[in-house]
């Protein structure tokens, strides 16, 4: 529990400087486009049908879409935009606040009383002073309604940030998802919540101070919020020392083990924060650029995802290549392994693969049509999986993505009798599961490997820190730390793992 709440400061920082930029400059973007859409009828369709428009794309597709087109740019310029992180982020919820403020002013323009407009002509107002003097005060209750409702959308969709990179609340979330530590959700949930009601509620005082034309209630409220967001956003401002940022995937290995990384850094005197809940391509993207500085991936997942090979050599011939094509394409370093593998392997409930006499991938081709399958939610869509149709002729009855938590609920249960099993996963013995052999070798090793981000690479304090870990893992250790954050009973958070981890393998860092 303890745990779970010390992270809320930090993350609540960034979840008010992420949601605070957005609702002010769709603000800035709003107003401007409310007056001409209220003075141009043409105007006022195109630029409400677009909010609209907006506001039918999932938040979380939104958010998504602006990496490769960030990408896109960056590349065109010679790079220098970042396509991870603040910025999608911010381009994203900004999007998504125009409309409420957008359709609310211009509404309350359309809708004010002609006589009193006349009345500000007749006394030779000019269109400028008409629109401050006389139409902003008259719309700004109106208008007040769609900021509260841009700024609740907005702190919750913000949310959504941590897939692409951009610390927020919902790494609380997104990680007591992924590992069921429900503290961690309720955590999440109740700070992000808590400060959407407080927000609307100072908000709401503004709204209801300038409709009863009590000047001291809106500014008492505007300097309310202003020092509640100037308090909450103290945890980011600038502390001096070496910050680095550690990636972590959406799975309790990658947390665990982004918290040995945590450990060991710290202890060399680094300022410490994490990016969890990562993507592949989207992790792998942050260290290229350098949004994070070092993180765990998989040779097998350079190997196919990003060098696009096909063949399947040895393991150590696929670290050796991807050790050499990493530094030589991108300037990212591969420190090493770290001595074990957490392969892809396709499972199933041993008294289930019993009852069919199922001992290897082969032996599903005659009767996967029978069959339902459950993978983790990258699977279906990566390399391996099409390698593997081509190795293996599989027409399953069903093939459904879930988070991995999820997926080994399914086989569990019964509702999928064949998952996309991670190796060093300690489910696969608590759940009595079965790994089927790969006889034609269509899945590529998958070793455990630090990757660096090019910054970072010929940083030799950095390297010295974590430069033990290389070939200190065996994988019935890794096992054993996954499954303390997997199991049901007597759950333990990624960091009491990770230390445990560290203990049982030497890895405890001394401070220096």
């Amino acid at each position: 529990m303890n745990e779970a709440f010390a992270r809320v400061p930090d993350l609540l920082a960034q979840h008010v400087l992420l949601s605070a930029a957005a609702l002010l400059l769709g603000l800035a973007i709003s107003l401007p486009l409310a007056v001409w859409s209220a003075r141009n009828e043409h105007v006022a369709r195109v630029t409400l049908g677009f909010a609209s428009l907006v506001q039918t794309i999932p938040a979380l597709a939104l958010l998504a879409l602006f990496y490769p087109i960030l990408l896109f740019f960056s590349r065109a310029i010679g790079g220098g935009i970042p396509a991870l992180g603040f910025l999608p982020s911010l381009l994203a919820l900004t999007l998504y606040a125009l409309l409420p403020i957008l359709r609310n002013a211009v509404t309350g323009l359309i809708n004010l009383d002609r006589a009193v407009l006349e009345a500000a002509d007749g006394v030779g107002m000019t269109a400028r002073q008409k629109l401050w003097m006389v139409e902003a005060p008259l719309v700004a209750p109106v208008l007040m309604a769609g900021i509260r409702t841009a700024a609740v959308w907005t702190i919750g969709a913000a949310t959504l940030s941590t897939t692409v990179g951009q610390p927020s609340l919902g790494d609380l979330i997104f990680t007591g998802l992924q590992t069921q530590n429900w503290t961690l959700v309720v955590a999440g949930c109740i700070a992000s919540a808590g400060l959407a009601l407080i927000v609307d509620a100072l908000l709401g005082l503004v709204e209801r101070g300038i409709r009863d034309r009590k000047r001291v209630q809106v500014y008492a409220s505007l300097v309310a919020l202003a020092v509640g967001i100037a308090v909450a956003l103290l945890p980011v401002l600038p502390s001096g020392g070496k910050r680095v940022v550690i990636g972590a995937k959406t799975f309790s290995e990658s947390f665990v083990l982004a918290h040995v990384i945590g450990d060991r850094l710290e202890a060399a005197g680094y300022h410490v924060t994490y990016r969890e809940g990562l993507g592949s391509a989207v992790v792998f993207g942050a260290v290229k650029s350098g949004d994070i500085d070092v993180y765990v991936d998989y040779s097998g997942t350079v190997w196919t995802n990003y060098m696009h090979r096909t063949d399947v050599p040895s393991r150590q011939k696929i670290i050796d290549g991807v050790t050499k094509w990493t530094m030589q394409k991108h300037g990212v370093r591969t420190l090493g392994a770290l001595g074990f593998e957490n392969a892809y392997g396709f499972a199933m409930r041993e008294d289930r693969a019993k009852q069919l006499g199922v001992k290897s991938i082969a032996d599903l081709v005659p009767i996967s049509n029978r069959l339902s399958f459950g993978t983790d939610l990258e699977f279906l869509e990566r390399p391996e999986w099409k390698a593997v149709q081509k190795a293996y002729p599989l027409h399953f009855r069903s093939a459904q993505p879930y988070s991995p938590t999820f997926m080994y609920r399914a086989v569990a249960s019964g509702k999928a009798d064949v998952i996309t099993a991670f190796t060093s996963d300690g489910r696969v013995a608590a759940q009595h599961l079965r790994i089927l052999s790969d006889p034609r070798n269509a899945i590529p090793g998958y070793d455990a490997i630090l990757l660096l981000a090019p910054d970072r690479a010929n940083d030799k304090k950095f390297i010295a820190a974590l430069k033990p870990m290389i070939g200190a893992i065996p994988v019935d250790v890794m096992r054993k730390a996954n499954y303390m954050v997997d199991r049901e009973a007597n759950k333990k958070s990624p960091a009491t793992a990770a230390r445990w981890l560290e203990k049982q393998t030497g890895l405890t860092p001394t401070p220096r």
